[in-house]
């Protein structure tokens, strides 16, 4: 299995579902822009996730969190919050996360960022009962 693969499998595991629909060149993009994707990837789902020596997932996808609300980058942020619950991280905690986050990044950007959460844990919310 390519290393290309192993991270696609990582990442269906962490979010829920394959990304290859992202991942293609889209319209107007140029050729590399698969290249892109492929390459951020292969970086992030295959290098960095699975490094759970010394930082368990459970524990990383807090702190991606974290980063991703404290940089203010939205989009990413909802998959960060999904790796997170499906990680076995509480709303609670996300919530307290958020607290922090009002304190070092900024109230404004914390209320922003949060809005992406209850967004999240209201997709959540909705998927547990469809299971029931």
């Amino acid at each position: 299995m390519s290393d290309y693969a192993r991270a696609l499998d990582t990442a269906e595991k962490l979010l829920g579902f394959r990304l290859e629909r992202f991942l293609g060149a889209g319209e107007g993009e140029p050729p590399n822009a698969a290249d892109f994707k492929r390459i951020a990837t292969e970086h992030a789902f295959g290098d960095a996730w699975p490094r759970t020596e010394f930082l368990d997932t459970r524990t990383r996808a807090l702190v991606s969190v974290t980063i991703a609300a404290g940089l203010g980058i939205l989009e990413p942020l909802r998959g960060q919050l999904r790796i997170a619950l499906n990680s076995g991280v509480t709303p609670e905690e996300i919530v307290e996360a958020f607290i922090q986050i009002a304190v070092y990044a900024g109230v404004a950007r914390a209320f922003d960022s949060y809005a992406i959460a209850a967004e999240v844990f209201a997709e959540k919310a909705r998927t547990a009962e469809e299971g029931r």
